[in-house]
């Protein structure tokens, strides 16, 4: 008997399939899908957000200092003619990153290997914006889950789908 199932589809498929539904599960929570999906997806999941947990703490505070552009009452940059050329004024502010440690950096890329680069819009082109869904589960999941040792998902079954009568269940963050 396998390790994973096949889902009816072949590797380059399912990988997607699998990777495209983990994404979803990170971004929004939960995600309603069939049961055996649910427990191949589970099992992904179950795995990033543990390494989450184990690399969330493991960075250093360092304060650089940055060239931000000076902005006015509206927003936009200001602007200075020098020398017949207009030219944005910058300020230095001190600004304190986070940089990761070797271990958390390692454990950044991975998940980074399996979730898709996930964009919002709110209807306008200037309104989309990039999602930082590693960031997400550093910051806000693996706190929640820290003092757990394993089961960071739920398969709540709902019922048979009326096209063709799949167990669908839904799939959620504890």
């Amino acid at each position: 008997m396998g390790k994973y199932r096949k889902l009816g589809r072949t590797s380059s498929q399912r990988k997607a399939l699998l990777r495209s539904q983990v994404t979803s599960l990170i971004q929004h929570g939960r995600i309603v899908t069939t049961e055996a999906r649910a427990k191949e997806v589970r099992k992904i999941a179950d795995g990033l957000v543990a390494a989450a947990i184990r690399e969330k703490d493991n960075f250093d505070e360092v304060t650089v200092t940055a060239k931000v552009p000076r902005k006015d009452a509206n927003g936009r940059r200001v602007k200075e003619v020098i020398d017949g050329k207009r030219v944005t004024i910058y300020d230095e502010v001190e600004k304190k990153i986070k940089k990761d440690r070797p271990s958390r950096l390692h454990a950044r890329r991975q998940i980074l290997k399996v979730l898709y680069p996930v964009k919002t819009s709110d209807g306008t082109r200037k309104g989309t914006k990039e999602v930082d869904l590693v960031a997400k589960l550093f910051d806000e999941i693996a706190p929640k889950y820290e003092g757990r040792n394993g089961g960071y998902t739920r398969i709540v079954k709902i019922g048979q789908r009326k096209g063709d009568g799949a167990l669908e269940v839904l799939l959620e963050l504890v």
